[in-house]
């Protein structure tokens, strides 16, 4: 059982882990996620850190629940605005619109989001196997349900994540090819990712919220780990 996750990467774009029946098989590197897909040809679930779906008032109620979740890490997830915010072409037509639809204006950090989410959105609606996470969420559950007390950034809460998924089967080795030059936290998140798809994969997996949103296109608005 092939399965892909899938993490955003800054100016290098995206890069992939790859696992098979649960452990490590490989890196990949793309710019655009759509060739990074077509290149994981063959897995069964793809598992991408980025919202995906979009609601169309309100905040997400996965987004809420996360952080609910996630305690000293809760900063870690952005509130993702209304759909409508992200058809606006700059930050403070964006900010005006999610504060008309949810009565608060969006974050700069989360409108930097926007041409990875919109371009992730894209692959989303395109294909069925792609499903929304949250590495943080998917840490916390490899730890058995207490999030982790070191930032992603720093030398123990890297250390600590590696140490976790290595504990799940998932041994991420010191040398990954095209993904070597990618920044840890990245291949980390993506890994986590990963490990999530695959207990997806399994159906094994939870998901945030229980009672589920739908975009506006009909799919369900989730994070799963």
């Amino acid at each position: 059982m092939d399965v892909l996750g899938v993490d955003a990467c800054g100016k290098q774009g995206w890069v992939g882990i790859r696992v098979t029946d649960g452990a490590y098989a490989g890196s990949l590197v793309d710019v655009r996620l759509d060739a990074l897909i077509r290149r994981a040809a063959g897995v069964e679930v793809i598992a991408v850190d980025m919202p995906l779906g979009l609601v169309e008032r309100g905040w997400r109620a996965a987004d809420l629940g996360a952080r609910a979740l996630l305690g000293v890490r809760r900063s870690s997830v952005f509130l993702v605005a209304p759909r409508q915010a992200w058809r606006e072409s700059g930050y403070e037509a964006a900010g005006d619109r999610c504060h008309e639809l949810t009565g608060q204006r969006l974050s700069r950090q989360a409108w930097a989001l926007a041409p990875k989410l919109l371009e992730a959105r894209e692959c989303w609606l395109a294909d069925e196997r792609i499903h929304e996470v949250h590495p943080e969420i998917s840490f916390r559950a490899l730890a058995g349900g207490v999030p982790l007390e070191y930032a992603k950034k720093t030398w123990r809460g890297q250390n600590a994540r590696r140490a976790l998924l290595a504990a799940a089967g998932l041994v991420v080795p010191d040398e990954l090819g095209e993904a070597d030059r990618v920044p840890a936290d990245d291949v980390l998140d993506a890994a986590a990712a990963a490990w999530s798809a695959h207990r997806i994969a399994l159906g094994i997996s939870d998901r945030i919220p229980e009672a589920p949103e739908l975009d506006a296109e009909g799919r369900v608005v989730e994070i799963r780990y």
